[in-house]
């Protein structure tokens, strides 16, 4: 049985909840939803980005709406146009049998002629950003005297974005006896001076620990020089080949900057800040949500009310300046239950934040050195294998076999193996051999003290690497992949160490007395119908261990992801990952389509190798989408004179 029945919604809300795939509440929905049903009380709700807030007071709004009713009823206020719309589509979404009910949404970057005009003709809800909703109540174009509903949503987001004397405005013209109920992550004073100010003897719901994070999101750091902060993030990429992130920046600027060297580089990425039009935020946001762009470059400000599935990590490209931002971005991955991870590339004189965010978020960081390019390798090549294993046959290629074969006549098994895949492992060692470690040379662990903080030895003094087919396909994070190992191969709580998991293969260590053990056990085990395959592999891992056996090495870790296709590494001449092939003398177009926020230099690059099958001198992208429709390659400069103005891009290094 569905356990929103037993919530006490109406039977035509619970047939869209069957629609919308809901099977149960979340804790925030469970204790909210039956509060507000039975009676009209004010709320305040404090629960993390990704909880189902938005249900919470959605589901209970709607039933008490009178749809018979055409004047306006409720006002829910968000922070952003993209919350806003966001919410505006759920309540249509949830209310879908409820006849005569009429959600608008009103926000800026849009006709406010044509909003004012959706309210007159009978709109019960009203969604809207405050700055907008406070100038169509200063021009007398919507009346909310007589509601009895607000909703504030995202409230401490609100304030922080400089709207607080915008929401006194808009509240104080409201009626006192309406209901108030306000949805929060966190509760810093100005919205606690909301709540006093507006709303009478409020009954209060946590979900979790006030201003704790989430605990679905994993956090990380890596301690870099300034220097390295962007080769770092491409590192990282590269070290994780699903990625779909979202990666912050502090200012518009450093986002374009950003988003524009990444598409030089050859990653689908884009940017979405401020200055973008509305038509170009949709075009990004739509292409993101269909993961024609897997690095989205953004602003804290824009990625308000950001909510796409199956983001896999946050990526701090710089932390931001007020530290308790930094709960909002990492609630953009973990959601809905699902794993997540935050990364943080910081540098010596940040490394004190990470206490203090430690301290607001209740969770510790794990430190961890940014992978080597041997491992990046394996890493590529594995994932490229995996990727050929898992390819659908596209059948229309039968008629050019027998060109094919006579190609390859006269190649064993063996040999085409080792052929198709030094394609690609060449181009990655020639390149990789050649760069640096990237790690700061100064640790962050004179921070606080650590157990057992000496690193292991590496495969040529002792520990011993290995990599196994399974990962986070299979439904394992690194915890639960160490217990299945431990359990497996009855191992001790830190025998088994380093356990980083990709999505289709891990690697894990051991101290080399348990290797026999752990070749014989595991390649005679079978997962669900699967025979297991452990092999030896030739690195290290790097990187030190924590006092929970977890690895401060070997890329992010984690591999929960869904999305398809590597990136490519470091700007000069870099590896592609995720595919495989030479460039293509004829036959293929030298650029590729563009997607997302702004564009890369027309040039192209020195024999850079690329992913996702045969490419020329500047392939096709990983997805092969098309440019998003109506939206150009770069994104419109500000004015002259405005200090977010992006400087020119420097000249390629060599």
């Amino acid at each position: 049985m569905n356990k929103f029945e037993q919530l006490g919604l109406s039977e035509s809300l619970q047939r869209a909840i069957i629609d919308l795939g809901f099977e149960n509440p979340t804790e925030v929905q469970e204790k909210a939803i039956p509060m507000l049903l039975e009676q009209d009380t004010d709320l305040v709700a404090l629960a993390q980005t990704g909880t189902g807030k938005t249900a919470a007071f959605g589901f209970p709004l709607i039933q008490k709406i009178d749809a018979n009713n055409r004047n306006t009823q409720a006002l829910i206020l968000s922070p952003t146009r993209e919350l806003c719309l966001q919410i505006t589509n759920e309540i249509k979404n949830y209310s879908k049998y409820e006849k005569g009910i009429n959600v608008v949404a009103v926000y800026g970057g849009a006709s406010i002629t044509d909003q004012a005009r959706d309210i007159k003709r009978g709109a019960q809800i009203i969604v809207a950003t405050p700055g907008r909703m406070q100038d169509m109540i200063n021009r007398g174009l919507v009346n909310i005297t007589q509601i009895n509903y607000c909703v504030l949503d995202e409230a401490d987001e609100m304030l922080n974005m400089g709207f607080y004397e915008d929401i006194v405005n808009i509240l104080s013209t409201t009626p006192d006896e309406k209901s108030t109920w306000l949805f929060s992550a966190t509760m810093p004073q100005e919205v606690s001076r909301i709540a006093k100010q507006f709303m009478h003897d409020p009954i209060e719901i946590t979900v979790g620990t006030k201003n704790s994070g989430s605990a679905t999101v994993s956090h990380e750091f890596y301690l870099v020089n300034a220097r390295d902060r962007y080769e770092a993030l491409k590192r990282l990429a590269d070290a994780n080949p699903d990625i779909f992130s979202v990666v912050f920046c502090r200012t518009k600027r450093d986002t374009q900057q950003v988003a524009e060297k990444l598409i030089e580089d050859g990653y689908n990425a884009a940017a979405l800040h401020g200055d973008l039009s509305q038509a170009q935020r949709d075009s990004v946001m739509k292409s993101f949500r269909g993961r024609q762009i897997q690095m989205l470059v953004a602003t804290d400000v824009a990625a308000r009310g950001i909510d796409v599935d199956n983001i896999t990590h946050v990526v701090n490209y710089q932390l931001p300046d007020e530290i308790e931002t930094y709960n909002h971005r990492s609630g953009r991955t973990g959601r809905a239950g699902k794993l997540g991870t935050s990364i943080v590339i910081v540098t010596k004189s940040e490394i004190r934040k990470i206490s203090s965010i430690e301290r607001i978020i209740k969770q510790k960081f794990e430190e961890k050195t940014i992978p080597s390019g041997i491992e990046i390798c394996e890493i590529q090549l594995l994932h490229l294998a995996n990727k050929i294993k898992d390819t659908e046959v596209d059948h229309e290629i039968d008629n050019y076999l027998p060109a094919i074969n006579n190609v390859l006549e006269g190649l064993s098994k063996e040999e085409l193996i080792k052929k198709m895949v030094s394609v690609e492992f060449n181009r990655f060692i020639n390149y990789y051999k050649k760069t640096r470690d990237l790690s700061s040379q100064s640790s962050g662990n004179d921070r606080r003290e650590r157990d057992d903080s000496q690193p292991r030895e590496s495969n040529n003094g002792g520990a011993v690497r290995y990599f196994v087919n399974i990962g986070s396909r299979d439904n394992f994070d690194w915890m639960t992949l160490k217990d299945y190992l431990k359990e497996t191969l009855d191992l001790g709580r830190d025998d088994v160490y380093k356990v980083d998991v990709k999505e289709g293969f891990s690697f894990f260590n051991t101290d080399p007395e348990f290797t026999d053990k752990v070749m014989e056990t595991l390649n005679n085990v079978t997962l669900e119908g699967r025979r297991i395959n452990v092999e030896i592999s030739k690195n290290d891992g790097g990187g030190r261990r924590d006092h929970n056996g977890r690895s401060s090495g070997g890329g992010f870790g984690g591999g929960r992801s869904s999305g398809g296709g590597g990136f490519r590494s470091d700007r000069s001449s870099a590896p592609r990952s995720g595919g495989f092939g030479p460039r293509k003398e004829g036959g293929f177009s030298d650029r590729a389509p563009r997607v997302g926020g702004c564009g890369g230099r027309s040039d192209s690059r020195s024999a850079a190798p690329r992913s996702g099958g045969f490419s020329s001198d500047r392939a096709p992208r990983r997805s092969d989408a098309p440019r998003p429709e109506g939206f150009s390659d770069r994104a419109p400069r500000r004015s002259e004179g405005s200090s977010d103005t992006p400087r020119e891009r420097r000249p390629r290094r060599s």
